[in-house]
């Protein structure tokens, strides 16, 4: 059994605690619950919430020597950590404990040192203080997290959940991760970036946007030619606004966009069908299994092979792409 040691401290947001403690609560792989959940604090006891109610936590930071994972979800911002806390945090690292930074809970790993050297990821409002508190971290604002195999990092709030199940996946495979999300009713995979949820000028009418409007157009065509000015003329912009506004939107040009949602559509075949490379290339629109190669690489760094083999011993029949979406409609 994988062991999840959440830290809790005074003031904790119970939102932020309890995302680590449902997600990892809930999975349930061949009808047992592969994650231990201990909620644990430097000072055990009755800790105070900014929800006006208390929680009681019953363990200490002990809990960190059997830990496989280490959470800390959100920490206040200007904190310092404790010494306690700080070899806590390294002697469980050492061991080969996942240490993960939900929100501003990459405060904390920053501040332990771990990530020295090393890039971490936190809620774009905290990214330019972080960095000026702990130059030798490199601080990503630009992502919704960051996994460096050892240490996890995530942006704030929703991306926390995003993290978690991204956890999920990676220990158990893309089918028990999206079981859960249906349960949880979100997403079992979003990606982009935090610069989209920056904020930018927008258009007062909030439910006209053009830009959205082009996106969700894209991700429904993936498997077609997309080229810029058909792209643009769904949006009634020319080529040059819409990708000048399409920047400022995502942080990202559209074709990079484009690459990476063919990506993720590449990913999530591959790890729920049978489909063969050339008809993954066609159904994602990179048109042969060379540039699918390519692409995947580049973007997701290891090669379509490796990452289908990756989930090959996950339980259950897999399906094809013909009922792919009607499966996740369900």
């Amino acid at each position: 059994m994988h062991s999840v040691a959440v830290l809790a401290f005074d003031n904790v947001s119970p939102f932020h605690l309890s995302v680590p403690t449902l997600v990892f609560g809930r999975v349930g792989v061949g009808g047992r619950a592969p994650y231990r959940v201990d909620v644990c604090a430097e000072r055990p006891g009755a800790l105070s919430t900014p929800a006006g109610f208390d929680i009681n936590v019953e363990y200490g930071l002990e809990v960190f020597e059997r830990a496989d994972t280490v959470v800390i979800p959100s920490w206040p911002i200007g904190d310092a950590i404790s010494d306690d806390l700080r070899a806590g945090l390294h002697s469980a690292h050492a061991r080969g404990a996942r240490i993960v930074g939900l929100c501003l809970g990459s405060v904390a790993v920053a501040a332990s040192g771990l990530a020295d050297g090393r890039e971490v990821t936190t809620h774009w409002s905290a990214a330019a203080d972080l960095a000026r508190a702990y130059p030798a971290v490199q601080v990503r604002a630009d992502r919704l997290w960051s996994d460096l195999g050892d240490i996890v990092t995530s942006a704030g709030v929703a991306a926390a959940l995003d993290c978690c199940l991204h956890l999920v996946r990676r220990d158990f495979g893309s089918r028990e991760a999206t079981q859960l999300a249906r349960v949880l009713v979100t997403a079992p995979h979003r990606s982009g970036s935090q610069a989209q949820y920056i904020p930018i000028a927008v258009p007062d009418a909030a439910d006209d946007d053009p830009i959205e409007h082009a996106m969700v157009w894209a991700r429904t065509h993936l498997g077609d030619p997309i080229d810029l000015d058909g792209w643009s003329a769904v949006a009634l912009m020319s080529r040059r606004t819409f990708t000048r506004h399409f920047r400022e939107r995502t942080g990202s040009s559209p074709q990079q966009w484009l690459l990476h949602q063919r990506a993720d559509r590449a990913r999530l075949l591959l790890e729920s069908t049978t489909d063969t490379m050339d008809r993954i290339a066609t159904e994602t629109g990179f048109g042969t299994a060379v540039s699918l190669r390519h692409h995947f690489h580049r973007i997701l760094g290891t090669s379509p092979a490796a990452h289908r083999a990756m989930f090959q011993a996950a339980p259950g029949p897999q399906s094809t792409s013909a009922n792919l979406d009607s499966s996740i409609a369900s």
